[in-house]
């Protein structure tokens, strides 16, 4: 061992989750040191979809203009999924708008989602984390194993370039080091549920002059219905790099490089000179950890969750699991968070990865070759109706999987010890449409308020205390018991913006992640801030009458 470093937070993993994390626990100034076993991130081309509500995160760090800056095509470019026979094929039906990327203003949310590379959001990722003075990462670092006790962390981690070990000393150890996660197997928990569901290619070429080839439109996304080579392709980066995945590969098939552009001629039936840069096997299953925590080391991310990417919820969860424990872990350093905020956790990530992980394998039940149908590449006016028909039916099945807000926004904390319950309140299906709800432990229901003006744009990194109604009694009692109490509490006053019917009460509480964790008509007193800050349970309920 050469040496022992001193950090409140050692984060395993320089993804998107790991970066996330430095970037919510920096924001705050706690802090943490970032170790990763390559040299820089950005390794692996895969995801491509960045949600709303991960945008959202990143408008709160200040960033989401940057990675509407780093898009390869513009964010005006039309986020279209095509469904064809092949690329220089038939079309058979066009779902507009996947993923609600169109960057018009629109009323559910503050920041539309975007099509970009995962690699490039990590560069984004990346350079903002290493702004923040309480962020430091280190690459070509490996984790090897830790051990710990009621206070202290200890991890043993490798310098590969040297050769030579170290001990960093934290606070708390969170593993966002994916499927493999070796922090996941020190603390011993263990991945339930089915791997192997299919087993897939992700291959990576440069086409010159394969989007003037075809005769289709613009989209992101070209999902190839035929009986040769049932695939996904799309353009993925400048430079004409593009993307190329058949789907319910044989289980002994391997491609050379030539073999992967032949499969790709056949695919889409036009013949171009493919430079394929690089093949990626990859296999979807279905697999979510019986435990998320061991004392004071989490895991997040891919490292306790894995679903197939049908929908593109894996990356954008891991972001979502960094910003519910991020805050957490500050609030504990700071002073101010009771012991029931980290237990709260898994309590409130696990029961919506199980049901985005039904979701996505709901999505991935229905591929390509599912909707291949004999004829559809023949001539005439019975193969067009036969292409008419299964248009219709593509769009009904797969509406859900592309237009997905119910999932991105419409889950809810219900079994949270931080909200306060109301009648009714009992955990549900992800929505198939979104409907905002101000029911506590659901996302904050947005609204603007003056052309690039968010709501969200008001709240402050502690709880924000709206009052939505003139007649909200209680405000500067409950300013005054958190001022006591060591709590960020920051007062919002948006009675001109007629709030009250959207939020369904004159005073709303939201988390630092934006969640409602209450609301009422007048302030309860001071056992509601102690709940919500994770303190002891008290018997608060939303909405209890004035005296």
């Amino acid at each position: 061992m050469e040496s022992t470093s001193r950090t409140p937070v050692l984060i395993v993993g320089a993804g998107p989750a790991g970066l996330a994390l430095a970037i919510e626990l920096g924001s705050r100034s706690i802090p943490c040191i970032v170790v990763e076993r390559n040299d820089r991130v950005g390794y692996a081309p895969r995801a491509k979809t960045t949600h709303s509500r991960t945008r959202e995160h990143l408008r709160r760090w200040g960033i989401a203009g940057a990675l509407a800056e780093a898009s390869p095509f513009g964010i005006d470019y039309p986020s279209d999924v095509i469904f064809a026979t092949r690329l220089g094929g038939h079309p058979l039906t066009t779902i507009r708008n996947a993923f609600n990327c169109d960057p018009a203003p629109d009323p559910l949310y503050s920041e539309h989602a975007q099509w970009i590379p995962q690699y490039l959001l990590e560069e984004v990722l990346r350079r903002h984390a290493e702004t923040l003075p309480a962020v430091e990462i280190r690459f070509n670092a490996e984790f090897e194993g830790f051990e710990q006790d009621g206070e202290t962390v200890r991890s043993r981690v490798r310098d590969r370039e040297r050769g030579v070990s170290f001990i960093v000393e934290s606070d708390y150890l969170v593993g966002a080091d994916g499927a493999r996660s070796t922090v996941r197997e020190q603390i011993g928990a263990r991945m339930e549920g089915r791997y192997g569901l299919s087993r897939n290619y992700n291959i990576v070429f440069r086409a010159p002059g394969l989007a003037d080839a075809h005769r289709l439109d613009r989209g992101i996304m070209y999902w190839q219905v035929n009986a040769d080579v049932p695939s996904l392709i799309g353009p993925m980066d400048r430079g004409e790099l593009w993307f190329f995945m058949p789907t319910g590969v044989p289980q002994d098939a391997r491609f050379s490089r030539e073999e992967a552009a032949d499969l790709i001629r056949k695919a889409t039936g036009i013949d171009l000179p493919y430079e394929v840069l690089s093949t990626d096997e990859w296999v979807a299953s279905e697999l979510i950890a019986d435990r998320y925590r061991l004392g004071r080391a989490f895991l997040i991310g891919d490292a306790c969750h894995l679903h197939p990417p049908f929908g593109g919820y894996g990356m954008n969860m891991g972001v979502a699991d960094s910003v519910d424990l991020g805050w957490k872990i500050a609030a504990m350093l700071d002073g101010w968070g009771g012991e029931a905020l980290l237990d709260s956790y898994e309590t409130e990530r696990r029961p919506l990865h199980r049901q985005v992980i039904d979701e996505a394998v709901a999505n991935h039940a229905v591929l390509s070759g599912d909707l291949y149908e004999p004829g559809l590449e023949d001539e005439g006016t019975e193969a067009e109706a036969a292409r008419a028909r299964l248009g219709a039916r593509i769009a009904a099945i797969k509406q859900r999987e592309f237009k997905s807000l119910g999932v991105v926004l419409g889950y809810c904390y219900v079994d949270s010890p931080l909200i306060a319950s109301e009648d009714g309140h009992a955990a549900k299906p992800l929505p198939a449409i979104y409907v905002p709800s101000a029911q506590p432990g659901c996302v904050a229901p947005h609204r603007w308020l003056a052309p690039g003006e968010s709501l969200y744009d008001l709240f402050g990194p502690g709880f924000t205390l709206l009052i939505l109604d003139a007649d909200a009694k209680g405000a500067d009692r409950a300013i005054a018991e958190a001022t006591e109490a060591g709590i960020p509490l920051k007062l919002v006053d948006v009675t001109q913006h007629d709030l009250a019917g959207l939020y369904g009460a004159r005073m709303a509480l939201i988390r630092p992640d934006q969640h409602v964790a209450w609301r009422g008509d007048c302030w309860t007193g001071s056992e509601l801030l102690l709940m919500v800050a994770g303190g002891q349970p008290a018997s608060i309920t939303a909405g209890q009458p004035c005296s």
